[in-house]
């Protein structure tokens, strides 16, 4: 069905998608390869929502050689108007001969009505290559379309013996500098970064990207049941960022602190049982919101109930050859022991890296 160019051109679009990591949300990352055979005439990736897609730029550079072409899609072209005309019909009108799309669209808009456009039209059309690949990069838009919440990413860091700070709660700084460098990178990566009260009252975070530059800042979500968030602290008075405060707390005059900044909206999860904020219901509003992808930087608590709840999709360990003793704060905090070992096997080595003096651990649901 697809030969050797036919793979070898679908990993250069998929190598363009990539490109928008940093910028496509709430948008998925897609690349863009038009060829005549081996040589490419044209190519592009998605930037940013609301500006033209990976079709557009590749079709733009590839002028008249569209024609006849294959153009390979990581994703398949849309076929609605939204903030940009639809890409099948851009497609079709640069007469191109073939389109092959390493995955169809989740999107009810789409959901296929993008390649039988461009069948309807007398293009030949194929999908599935690469297609697990193209999932792989997009696992948040993914995530938000076919479960209605976002695929969520816990971020820890602990010492040797599995500690996340002393006993004081000093965490400061268990990983080296090159660590903290990678962590920007994943920030930058996510719709949001997410975390517990206790670590705004503990450590005012900033938890935005600040060591590279990129065209967008990550969301930051507070889980704040009783409101305590002070009014001072860097997510309130920070304007560079938007911040979300999850609560329960309904009294408009003790909202209104937080809601006469413009870039702070308040949102109210349903309560579960423990008088506690439903992480599930919590997701599904920020997956209405548009976020896909949620990196969770919180301490044990709050990390081991989005365990608990089997909300977790991944976990990115940095694990320092430092050692913290008994007394320090341990990784998780899961009350319940399983009856044997082997019925705990729920998570899979993903990757596996030394990153400075530290490792890199990538876990993901087995």
């Amino acid at each position: 069905m697809f030969d050797d160019n036919d793979i070898l051109m679908m990993q250069n679009a998929l190598r363009l998608a990539r490109q928008g990591r940093f910028s496509t949300s709430p948008n998925p990352r897609v690349g863009c390869v038009i060829a005549r055979g081996s040589q490419i005439v044209g190519q592009g990736f998605h930037v940013r929502a609301g500006e033209p897609h990976a079709e557009v730029h590749a079709l733009r550079q590839a002028g008249e050689a569209a024609e006849g072409a294959t153009a390979y899609v990581t994703l398949e072209p849309c076929s609605h108007y939204g903030r940009t005309p639809p890409c099948a019909e851009a497609l079709i009108k640069a007469k191109v001969g073939r389109v092959v799309a390493a995955m169809t669209d989740p999107n009810p808009l789409v959901a296929g009505k993008g390649l039988a456009m461009l069948h309807n039209a007398g293009i030949i059309t194929q999908s599935g290559l690469l297609e697990d690949e193209a999932r792989a990069l997009n696992r948040g838009f993914l995530s938000r379309i076919e479960r209605g919440r976002p695929y969520v990413r816990l971020k820890c860091a602990a010492s040797l013996d599995g500690k996340t700070a002393l006993s004081d709660g000093r965490s400061q700084w268990i990983t080296a500098e090159a660590a903290r460098q990678d962590v920007q990178i994943l920030r930058a990566e996510s719709c949001a970064v997410l975390t517990g009260i206790g670590t705004v009252l503990a450590d005012n975070p900033r938890l935005n990207v600040r060591t590279l530059p990129t065209l967008r800042q990550p969301v930051r979500v507070v889980l704040d049941s009783r409101l305590q968030t002070p009014p001072d602290c860097h997510l309130v008075r920070d304007g560079g960022s938007p911040t979300v405060i999850a609560t329960l707390v309904s009294d408009p005059d003790r909202l209104q602190p937080y809601l006469q900044h413009r870039h702070i909206r308040i949102i109210r999860p349903s309560e579960n049982p423990a008088g506690r904020i439903d992480l599930a219901d919590l997701l599904r509003l920020l997956a209405e919101a548009g976020l896909g992808e949620v990196m969770v930087e919180a301490g044990a608590t709050l990390a081991s109930a989005f365990l608990a709840a089997d909300l977790a999709d991944e976990i990115v360990l940095y694990q320092s050859p430092k050692i913290l003793g008994n007394p320090g704060r341990p990784l998780f905090d899961l009350p319940e022991q399983p009856d044997a070992l082997h019925t705990n096997a729920r998570w899979h080595t993903a990757a596996l890296e030394t990153v400075g003096s530290d490792i890199k651990w990538t876990l993901r649901r087995a």
